[in-house]
């Protein structure tokens, strides 16, 4: 965990953003990043997307399960999704998501758009050509040497 907070330090000593997480295997820390949005202009570079990214990589896996994640502060829901399709088996964390909230990060804001019933959510999320686009869901549910995920 002190590393994911000298992580975070670091990033906003040098313009990013102040989040920091690392993935550690085995007792060894695989991966570690820093938020970079503001720095690589991605909305998504968010520490634990970066790092998750990172550990990946280094693996040779899209499949973490059996790793943990440090990371300096409770995930956003977008994190959090992304930590689950990684499948990784624990979350530590540090600051909490109202702690992000008192310095201007809306992640509170995201949690309480999911609770809404999706008409009532302030972006439209509207249905379309859902006919057409089950045609990729038939193609994968008949290919037989598809890789599971």
């Amino acid at each position: 965990m002190r590393e994911a907070i000298r992580l975070a330090n670091e990033s906003v000593k040098q313009g990013g953003g102040p989040f920091g997480a690392v993935i550690v295997k085995d007792g060894k820390i695989v991966a570690g990043s820093a938020n970079s949005v503001t720095i690589d202009k991605d909305p998504t570079a968010h520490a634990e997307v970066n790092t998750i990214r990172k550990a990946c990589h280094e693996l040779g896996t899209f499949d973490l399960s059996g790793c943990t994640i440090y990371t300096s502060c409770e995930p956003c829901p977008m994190c959090l999704g992304a930590i689950y399709w990684a499948h990784i088996s624990r979350i530590y964390y540090g600051n909490t998501r109202k702690d992000a909230r008192d310095i201007d990060f809306a992640d509170d804001f995201i949690y309480e758009e999911l609770d809404r019933p999706m008409d009532e959510r302030t972006v439209p999320i509207i249905p379309m050509l859902r006919d057409e686009a089950l045609q990729s869901f038939r193609l994968w549910a008949e290919k037989d040497d598809k890789t599971e995920y």
